[in-house]
């Protein structure tokens, strides 16, 4: 027990001087850290106090060469002010001299100016009194002319017993008589002989221009039929659930028509262009064999560019065999695009082919230009190339794209005023009348008399429907319209208005080419009998 108690003594004593000693071993410690802490916090405060005193000293040198440079630059602007009002004064003292003897020169020219004027009063002054001079002794000239003829009249009446107003009458009677008759009598004869050479000269020339010239006669189709090797064709043109038709259809915008035609099928559209297309694309199908969407828009994309360049090659050959210039590539195209268009069966590029040589054989003949007339000719149906693009008649469209395309005014007016009664030229006239010889020409157009008739019924029965319509005539083929109105029941306002109103009632119900003109007529006649 005693042995356990000095055990523990021992060990708390132990404990107690471990404690102490840790403890005096901490506070050495302590010590020491502070020391460093403290010699470390010097150091420090010595950087930091010198790093200021050397942001110091670079502050001043900075200002002071800031200083340094904006006293220079003072300097050099002070400087260049004073040379700059240098310059200015220099140049005002030299711009007030120029001034200066400007203005000494203006007064001396205005001192010759004043000497000059001077001159010339008195040189005024003294013709006016040679003239007053002159015009004296003129009058006395005349005085004295006055009194001779004063004698030899008087000495002219003793003889004749007549005054000299009575001869001067008498005198003027006859000649006014005598020219008269004889004027009368050459105007009789000069007309009749007029009227013989023109009748005679116009049968020659048209005989002749016609005579010149023959074409042969292409009809007019809206359908194409494309020749097939086999009706088995059909089937693969079909394609299955019927995509090849649907794809050359789309491709080419005709109808695709498959019949129980043999070894055919037809093509239908009212676009000749898109149709020969067709065609084209539709054969090169066949021979090739491959027949599937992609093949047929390769195909017919491939035609169309080939199509272009044959229309390209048309109007080129076309123009250069006419022999005309000053036809753009504009133009050439649309000429070309005549090859495909057709009126009535008549092909319309040979149409306006044969209408230049017409039109240019008789205006040699009658002395006109021959060059205009055939340009004119040529290009007269130019605007049924855009009739499907453009709405409008075609002589109208073809007259706005000739004058675009720069060709001289008056071929445009002989475009436009082909189908017209008022033509502003001699070229003019001939076109129109070539126009009419092609259109007649017999088997030029496959139009039956039967037709023609029962158009021209149409129109008037169209007409002849408005009240107030007292006759009503179909002219030019059809083209032209004349109405009679009752001058009683139609006034003007009223005339104009049933102009347009037939104009719209023929649009409506009547299908015609080119344009129709309608003219309303009303005029007052007051009629009385003398018994």
């Amino acid at each position: 027990m005693d042995s356990t108690i000095v055990v523990v003594l021992a060990v708390l004593i132990s404990l107690g001087v471990g404690a102490l000693a840790g403890f005096s071993v901490w506070k050495l410690l302590s010590v020491r850290r502070y020391g460093i802490a403290r010699d470390r916090a010097s150091e420090v405060l010595d950087e930091a106090r010198n790093e200021q005193r050397q942001v110091l000293l670079e502050a001043k040198e900075e200002a002071h060469t800031l200083r340094s440079s904006a006293e220079e630059e003072a300097h050099t602007l002070r400087s260049s002010a004073e040379e700059e009002a240098h310059t200015l004064r220099s140049s005002a003292e030299t711009e007030h001299r120029d001034r200066r003897a400007e203005y000494q020169r203006t007064e001396q020219r205005l001192s010759n100016r004043e000497e000059n004027v001077e001159r010339r009063a008195n040189n005024v002054d003294r013709r006016e009194g040679d003239l007053t001079q002159k015009e004296s002794d003129l009058q006395n000239v005349r005085s004295d002319l006055d009194t001779i003829k004063q004698q030899r009249l008087e000495e002219l009446e003793t003889i004749s017993n007549l005054t000299s107003a009575e001869a001067k009458n008498e005198l003027m009677n006859l000649a006014e008589e005598e020219a008269k008759l004889e004027l009368a009598i050459r105007y009789r004869d000069m007309e009749e002989l007029a009227k013989e050479e023109a009748n005679d000269k116009a049968r020659n020339i048209i005989s002749l221009a016609i005579s010149r010239l023959a074409s042969d006669v292409v009809s007019e189709v809206s359908l194409t039929t494309v020749p097939l090797p086999t009706d088995e064709m059909k089937g693969r043109l079909i394609g299955r659930e019927g995509r090849n038709i649907r794809a050359i259809e789309k491709a080419t915008g005709v109808d695709l028509i498959i019949d129980e035609t043999p070894e055919a099928v037809t093509l239908s559209c009212f676009d000749p262009i898109r149709r020969e297309v067709a065609r084209i694309a539709v054969g090169k199908l066949v021979a090739d064999g491959r027949i599937h969407p992609a093949r047929i828009e390769e195909m017919v994309s491939k035609t169309q560019k080939e199509l272009q360049e044959t229309i390209r090659k048309t109007g080129s050959d076309t123009i250069t065999n006419v022999g005309v210039r000053g036809v753009n590539t504009d133009l050439t195209m649309l000429m070309g695009r005549l090859k495909y268009r057709f009126s009535y069966g008549e092909n319309v590029l040979q149409h306006s082919v044969e209408v230049g040589h017409l039109a240019a054989a008789m205006a040699a003949e009658i002395g006109a230009d021959v060059k205009r007339a055939k340009l004119g000719g040529l290009l007269h149906d130019i605007g049924k190339a855009l009739t499907h693009e453009v709405e409008g008649p075609h002589a109208e469209i073809g007259a706005d794209v000739a004058a675009k395309a720069n060709i001289p005014a008056p071929i445009v007016a002989a475009i436009r005023e082909h189908h017209d009664d008022d033509h502003s030229s001699p070229e003019s006239f001939l076109v129109a009348a070539a126009d009419a010889i092609s259109a007649a020409r017999p088997g030029s157009r496959r139009d039956t008399v039967e037709h023609y008739i029962k158009r021209l019924e149409a129109l008037e029965d169209v007409a002849r429907a408005f009240d107030g319509v007292e006759k009503c005539y179909a002219i030019q083929a059809g083209r032209e319209v004349r109405i009679i109105v009752k001058p009683q029941s139609i006034d003007d306002h009223a005339a104009d208005q049933m102009a347009r109103d037939v104009v719209r009632k023929i649009e409506e119900t009547l299908n015609y080419p080119g344009q129709i003109k309608v003219t309303v007529i009303r005029e007052s006649r007051s009629v009385e009998y003398a018994r």
